[in-house]
């Protein structure tokens, strides 16, 4: 939907206590505005309302910050304005502290009685989640139109914290009688949810809608949701909230990119300055780690956002700027590559989340068996798209993988038909592809016996994909589906436990050894273009993260593609890479990323905030070379040069029948490699 954010932003941060005085006493226009260009930032959100329910410019609807006596907001935006830089504008949506103390009926609350909120105690610190099915609404959603008339020059409108807890007050007990729900019942107060969710994303994207029918909108929850891809209608764009040291890990970012870039948005990725995550004041990450960060937002094509918290005196902190000034004179200097870009990918991973419509842990969105497969794929270099089963075309793809437990439903079921019927290959796993009577939609080239009933069992794998390292029985730490290769060709054997660890009967400190003679069970099967692994392999490499079920889906993966897999380099697993093409251009753009990644700290007290209490973090400090680094790429393009860029030196590269070859002598960080494809050099 357009090609329009802006790619150096800032996330300005404001929930200010109204104990704090003299707010907003040290804001000065032209050193704000100084401070931003330095930085090298062309956007930056700022607050009408914040968690704790103030509003930081004059209002009918809300309350004014007590110790604020002038319009912040407005000042900040004519700041802004005044040097060309955008401001898109927060309001807080699912806690309002004022409109909770102010209207505790219009609290959630729980099956039990309890108020919900950030705390289990109302004697404890943290914010209040308020009811989207009371009359908050009416209340947020004249907020939201005072702000946009206020602000008519505003370049968008983020809400934040869209989520809705299975509630019981007044008011969605009312909905559920409507509805013919039962509160008593878990799976009804969930579905009522539901529909407190659906009423708040109606109306407040009508509110906007009717007063500028054009102003951006996006609504946060702190993950795109692809159980419910019907609500994208409802956003302008996408952003995505990915702190790797508050909670998220370094691998979310691409994960939930990888889903986003697909779907015709203009996405944004969100990290942010903090050592820990939301908040936290004086604690900065090392410049090293914002420089990864950003420039695996290019890499997966997406425009940069840096979270920061401005101290209640309105004056932006000079250490935080320098900082994200070293990381955006960088961003700056690549933006040429990364505007109207498509991502190149072969391999399409069908998300569980989607497409069995799973609710994920809103705490940083995990569903095993995606996490799990995406995981895989990073790490195996692979080029992937992540895909849910309704929208997204499978023709472009050589190999779609259906990772564990997916559904498949008829209409699932014909596109992957087609896909098979013109070649395509596929990938199952576990319970993948089967109808709910326990047999396969497709044909693998084997005989089905429904679920093992041992756990563990282990696998003696067939040298064609086993691992280098491992030539005798593996462990698989979960449930397997018992098969026998007919048609098929066996990709290994199953080998059983003497015995399940019970009460009765147990060996040892954790499970049973395997008996000395096979099941006369396999534990794959590969039958023309079609390649099915027993186990769920991908959620037990989530769990476990051994590097032979790694290597074992990898080589499934290279059994199936052969010659025709189009990457291939000698990096680490821990780098990431990507391929996007930039038609206006001609030209492909090829980004190696590397950091290495440590974990560090220990048991930690946050006071609060998204995260209560947390083991390690992970950290980058050190950005390290990487030294010869290898890549051979097939590609349709005609590739006529290699050039790193923005530094323009061209490389060495063989380019012959379709294959680019080369060796990058040394990168740190990041390399970006054009592949120019222009019939008369370049455009």
């Amino acid at each position: 939907m357009g090609d329009n954010l802006r790619f150096r932003q800032i996330h300005l941060d404001f929930h200010t206590s109204g104990l704090i005085p003299n707010i907003g006493s040290r804001f000065d226009k032209a050193k704000f505005q100084q401070t931003l260009l330095d930085a090298h930032v062309n956007s930056v959100t700022c607050f009408s309302s914040c968690h704790h329910g103030w509003s930081y410019h004059p209002t009918e609807v809300g309350q004014m910050h007590p110790n604020l006596d002038f319009d912040l907001l407005g000042a900040q935006i004519e700041a802004c304005k005044e040097v060309g830089i955008h401001v898109p504008v927060y309001l807080t949506a699912g806690v309002n502290d004022v409109a909770a103390d102010a209207h505790p009926e219009w609290r959630e609350i729980g099956p039990d009685g309890r108020y919900l909120g950030w705390t289990p105690s109302i004697l404890k610190p943290g914010f209040k989640n308020v009811c989207f099915n009371s009359p908050y609404m009416e209340t947020l959603c004249a907020m939201i139109a005072e702000t946009m008339h206020r602000y008519p020059d505003c370049d968008g409108i983020f809400l934040d914290i869209i989520m809705q807890s299975p509630c019981c007050c007044k008011y969605c007990r009312e909905v559920m009688k409507e509805n013919g729900l039962d509160p008593a019942v878990e799976e009804d107060r969930k579905q009522c949810a539901e529909l407190a969710l659906r009423r708040y994303y109606k109306m407040t994207t009508e509110t906007v809608r009717e007063i500028d029918p054009d102003m951006p909108l996006f609504h946060n929850s702190g993950h795109i949701r692809r159980d419910a891809p019907e609500l994208l209608s409802y956003f302008s764009h996408l952003e995505l909230e990915s702190l790797p040291t508050g909670g998220w890990g370094y691998d979310h970012f691409p994960m939930s990119a990888k889903y986003a870039m697909n779907l015709d948005f203009d996405v944004l990725g969100m990290t942010g300055k903090f050592n820990t995550t939301w908040g936290e004041f004086g604690g900065f990450k090392h410049p090293n780690a914002l420089l990864y960060e950003t420039a695996a937002m290019l890499a997966f094509n997406s425009k940069c956002s840096v979270g920061d918290q401005l101290h209640p005196c309105g004056e932006l902190d000079a250490s935080t700027y320098a900082l994200i000034g070293q990381a955006y004179e960088q961003v700056e200097k690549k933006e040429p590559w990364c505007i109207g870009v498509n991502n190149v990918a072969e391999i399409a991973l069908v998300s569980s989340e989607a497409v069995n419509r799973i609710e994920p842990d809103p705490g940083h969105a995990d569903v095993a068996a995606d996490t799990g497969a995406a995981r895989l794929l990073l790490e195996g270099h692979a080029l992937f798209d992540i895909i849910d089963d309704q929208k997204m075309d499978l023709s472009k793809y050589k190999l779609v993988i259906l990772p564990d437990d997916i559904a498949v439903s008829d209409a699932f079921k014909q596109k992957l038909d087609a896909f098979l019927a013109s070649g395509g290959k596929i990938l199952l796993s576990g319970a993948s592809g089967f109808d709910d009577d326990g047999l396969p939609l497709f044909d693998f080239g084997a005989e089905c016996f429904g679920e093992s009933e041992f756990c563990p069992d282990y696998i003696q794998i067939d040298e064609s994909i086993r691992p280098d390292f491992v030539k005798t029985p593996l462990v698989m730490y979960l449930r397997s589906r018992r098969i026998k290769a007919r048609a098929g060709q066996s990709l290994g054997k199953v080998y059983d436990p003497y015995f399940n660890r019970e009460a009765a009967h147990f060996c040892s400190h954790q499970h049973t050894p395997f008996t000395p003679e096979h099941s006369g069970f396999d534990c794959g099967v590969i039958h023309g273009n079609i390649l099915y692994l027993a186990h769920p392999v991908f959620t037990i490499y989530r769990w476990y993260g051994a590097v032979a079920y790694k290597q074992l889906v990898l080589n499934c993966i290279d059994l199936l593609l052969g010659e025709g897999k189009s990457l291939k380099t000698n990096l680490p697993s821990t780098a990431r890479v990507s391929l996007m093409d930039q038609p206006a251009k001609q030209r492909l753009v090829l980004h190696l990323l590397y950091a290495e990644k440590s974990c560090r700290g220990g048991s930690m007290n946050f006071s609060g905030g998204n995260i209560q209490a947390s083991g390690q973090i992970e950290i980058i400090e050190e950005l390290s070379p990487l030294h010869d680094v290898t890549v051979r790429l097939k590609t349709d393009q005609p590739v006529k040069r290699v050039v790193l860029q923005p530094e323009g030196r061209v490389v060495d590269a063989q380019i012959e029948n379709g294959e680019v070859r080369f060796t990058l002598d040394s990168f740190t960080c990041h390399a970006m490699l054009e592949l120019n494809y222009a019939q008369n050099g370049a455009p």
